[in-house]
């Protein structure tokens, strides 16, 4: 038994490990083509500034040799007035009629004559040089102020999104994997744009046989355009994602109820955002989550402040709700198969509306300790279901919740707030067509697609301001019903195939997307008590 515990532990370690290679081999090989991109970018502007150099050099050339030839004519003149001058002083001499005074004045008007005009030269060459610089400057200039400007739009964005209460979404294009193929790895259908907020989905080429595709009563897909709060393309790091969404965090320190939900097809790269793998930079949301509360609360120990913290980690598996950090329960059995436990209940408080889950396990944890903190998620991930299917090899078959309970208390000013940090990793959506799934692994795609539809019909409903919200129509939009609904924050991660085979996924996630992010739940309310 202990020689079968090791070996498996072996084995999970040994495939983490290969996760977070192939992550950061797709992430470095997506810099790769960022790279090329930019060079080649880079290479056509400094053409185009060594061709404005050359112009202006040409120029310069004209103008010395302009320059040069009125010297070369007063050189000519001054030679011409030396030798009357010579002529003269022979004349002189001949006729004893000296006037030397006359003959040094116009010397020195000849050499005057010169100098002026090597002095033009030297300032039209002076005067050039300054432009260009100053030419620069300007460009440096304009380029700091339209960054500056972004910024400042962005943060506005921000506070209008804030007073709204609207849903936050954030688009995420995974890079190219091996397992995508050869061909598949050419060009992404899903394309991000520069400002960081937009992106298009490709136009869907016509089929070898057009005549074939339109007698099935098919239609070629257009490009279309979409526009989020965030748009990631596939370069993009974990560090640089965690920068962005750092600030929901923050609210649940605060002591809001707040959600982030990673959402998209099996296979775009939910569980990476979420959970990422190893300890380096590819580690995810939740144990960079877990950094940042850690800092947070060792700065305001200073201030009075005193947090406790504790962790829930619970799966949603065929509408059952199990406990992921239950080491001794006998739910935790190869899925698919039956058990002896109908899962845990789902209890909503009629006097708080506190929502939570009746019976599960409440690990205290200090943040700051990474090792716990691996030891948790090592431990969910360990008894969370997954499986093989045709689109991804290791395919969550379940929505898993990580949640992190924060209360903090201020004995000097006699206040508590209590708040919450939903982190949830979606099943992904499915077709049943292209990932094979038959007998269990159907039973749990129709299961995941149902509770999407579910979690679709909330937010139809939010966004039509319905007074009757239909949160318990599945587990998972009944335990997420506080951060849901006009006391919470939300923000939906929808993460994307860059394949073209994956293009009608990605056309579903964007549409469902666009609809979340036009929901608004009104300002959130902090959970702030004053204790006796």
């Amino acid at each position: 038994q202990v020689e079968a515990t090791l070996r498996a532990s072996a084995e999970q370690k040994e495939e983490a490990e290969r996760r977070e290679r192939t992550a950061a081999l797709a992430q470095l090989l997506a810099l790769q083509g960022r790279a090329e991109s930019d060079r080649e970018k880079h290479e056509t502007e400094a053409a185009t500034l060594v061709d404005a150099g050359r112009a202006a050099t040409v120029a310069a050339a004209a103008a010395a040799a302009e320059h040069q030839r009125a010297i070369s004519a007063a050189d000519e003149a001054a030679a011409a007035r030396e030798a009357e001058l010579g002529s003269l002083r022979a004349e002189v001499d001949r006729q004893n009629e000296v006037d030397a005074e006359a003959q040094a004045l116009a010397l020195a008007e000849a050499r005057g004559e010169v100098q002026a005009l090597r002095t033009r030269v030297e300032s039209a060459e002076t005067a050039r040089l300054e432009a260009s610089r100053g030419d620069q400057a300007r460009l440096d200039e304009m380029e700091g102020k339209l960054r500056d400007a972004e910024s400042t739009r962005r943060k506005l964005h921000n506070t209008i999104q804030e007073l709204r209460g609207n849903i936050r979404v954030f688009a995420r294009v995974r890079p190219f994997l091996p397992a995508d193929g050869s061909e598949a790895a050419t060009t992404p259908v899903v394309e991000p744009a520069a400002d960081g907020v937009s992106l298009a989905l490709a136009a869907e080429e016509a089929p070898p046989d057009e005549d074939v595709a339109f007698a099935k009563g098919g239609r070629r897909r257009k490009r279309e355009c979409y526009a989020y709060d965030r748009v990631f393309g596939p370069e993009v790091g974990q560090e640089q994602v965690f920068d962005e969404v750092s600030e929901f965090v923050q609210s649940a320190l605060d002591g809001y109820q707040v959600c982030l939900l990673s959402y998209g097809q099996t296979g775009s790269g939910k569980t990476h955002t979420m959970q990422g793998a190893g300890s380096g930079p590819m580690r995810g949301i939740i144990p960079r989550a877990m950094e940042q509360v850690a800092a947070y609360c060792e700065q305001q120990k200073t201030r009075g402040w005193v947090y406790e913290m504790e962790v829930t980690y619970c799966e949603i598996y065929n509408e059952q709700v199990r406990d992921l950090l239950d080491e001794g329960s006998t739910q935790q059995q190869a899925f698919g198969g039956k058990s002896d436990s109908k899962g845990l209940e789902i209890r909503r408080e009629p006097k708080t509306g506190r929502v939570y889950v009746d019976g599960a396990t409440r690990t205290p944890v200090d943040p700051g300790d990474s090792d716990a903190v691996d030891a948790l998620v090592a431990c969910a991930a360990k008894h969370r279901c997954v499986a093989s299917t045709d689109m991804n090899a290791v395919s969550s078959r379940s929505h898993a919740v990580f949640t992190l309970h924060l209360t903090g208390t201020n004995a000097e000013r006699r206040a508590r707030l209590k708040g919450a940090l939903h982190l949830v990793d979606l099943a992904g959506s499915e077709r049943l067509d292209r990932s094979g799934a038959v007998g269990q692994r159907a039973k749990e795609a129709a299961h995941i697609n149902k509770s999407l539809s579910a979690l679709a019909g909330v937010f139809a409903s939010l966004n039509r301001k319905q007074a009757h919200v239909p949160y318990r129509d599945s587990k998972l939009t009944f335990l997420l019903q506080p951060a849901l609904s006009g006391d919470g924050k939300t923000l939906l991660f929808v993460n994307l195939s860059p394949t073209t085979a994956s293009a009608n996924e990605s056309l579903c996630s964007l549409r469902f997307a666009k609809q979340v992010n036009q929901v608004e739940l009104g300002k959130a309310k902090k959970n702030v008590e004053m204790m006796d």
